[in-house]
């Protein structure tokens, strides 16, 4: 393996017709009795446990450890259910290019994610993507995006037996947090507009490559590889 591809989840790998906001809400009201809309919170780059926080904040829960894995416990529980919607899906170009990826020999691939672990796992394999990803870095090991690469890194080195460097990883994703926890472990990034930011605002954050889209999977690889 020579080369690292770092895949952040939703809005770049799939789009989940709002189906984790809902599974958030729907555990809102049936832990804590409340419901309540969480439409004004930025759920974009952002880490589930940071979310959390802010929806703990919103309503006055009170955000111990306990209440957390009980709002986790039943946002898990929500979430299958809400992914069976006819808006989730995988982003185009995606199936292509991890098959694609994983037939070169010379490329690992792995999550950097904000998703929980679990969340993760119940996104990708509802979609049947999850068997591509051996390994990642999740909001299990913290709270703040820019502190997720290096877990990243470390993991895929014990899975292939690579020293990576920075200069051979690329970070992907669809808003401007995957640009800069890319940046902060001196990755390439690549931002894809097919998330909630356009090409425009994306090209401000100043990505190594930014691209509309993952259709044309000839063009993604030539630009990783």
């Amino acid at each position: 393996m020579k080369l690292l591809l770092l895949w952040d989840i939703d809005g770049t790998l799939i789009a989940s017709g709002g189906a984790g906001m809902r599974a958030l809400q729907d555990a809102l009201r049936n832990v804590f009795g409340i419901d309540g809309s969480l439409a004004d919170i930025d759920f974009g780059g952002r880490t589930d446990h940071w979310i959390m926080r802010e929806v703990f904040r919103k309503f006055g829960l009170e955000p111990s450890a306990e209440n957390f894995a009980r709002y986790f416990e039943g946002y898990i529980a929500a979430l299958p259910g809400e992914l069976a919607n006819l808006h989730a899906r995988v982003l185009p170009g995606v199936r292509d290019i991890l098959q694609a990826a994983a037939a070169h020999g010379q490329i690992a691939q792995g999550l950097l994610t904000g998703n929980m672990k679990r969340g993760a796992q119940v996104k990708l394999a509802h979609h049947g993507l999850w068997e591509h990803f051996l390994f990642g870095a999740f909001a299990d090991d913290s709270e703040h995006r820019n502190e997720l690469g290096p877990h990243a890194v470390r993991r895929a080195g014990e899975q292939h037996g690579v020293d990576f460097s920075a200069a051979n990883v690329w970070v992907i994703g669809d808003t401007p947090h995957d640009i800069a926890c890319g940046k902060v472990i001196g990755a390439r990034t690549l931002a894809v507009a097919t998330g909630g930011y356009p090409l425009e605002q994306l090209r401000t954050h100043s990505p190594t490559v930014v691209l509309e889209d993952l259709a044309d999977t000839e063009r993604v690889l030539k630009v990783l590889v």
